[in-house]
């Protein structure tokens, strides 16, 4: 890309005086015209809109995974508190079974005992002793 420069008339001076003087303007050219970063300012701008459409891919991308992720997590809470509904119903039978066990047994110590008083009371009653 050309650049315009800067013409000056420069009064006649010494040969050494007037490339000094030309390296100077060339120096002052490039300082005004064409900073040392804008070369790389301009490549940072393509880079930033690079970066911004690459920004808002991996957004988007976040966006999606984090979403995946929580139905993933959401899912495998329902299946945990799932499962112990299943093993709260399932301990509930097992007490009800026993609870239902120990009342049968109760039952039966209940009925020996009432058959043991009248063992004891008919061999009582018979005189046998021990």
């Amino acid at each position: 890309m050309e650049r315009p420069s800067l013409e000056v008339n420069l009064p006649d001076t010494h040969e050494e005086g007037k490339l000094y003087v030309v390296d100077s303007l060339n120096n002052l050219n490039k300082l005004n015209v064409c900073p040392e970063g804008s070369q790389h300012a301009l490549g940072e701008e393509e880079n930033i809109g690079d970066t911004g459409e690459n920004m808002a891919r991996s957004s988007k991308r976040n966006q999606c995974l984090f979403f995946v992720i929580f139905i993933l997590t959401f899912i495998v809470s329902l299946a945990l508190v799932s499962f112990v509904i299943f093993l709260i119903i399932q301990t509930r039978n097992k007490m009800d079974q026993i609870s239902s066990r120990l009342i049968s047994e109760k039952k039966t110590i209940e009925e020996l005992k009432k058959m043991n008083k009248m063992i004891l009371k008919h061999l009582n009653q018979s005189g046998i002793k021990e």
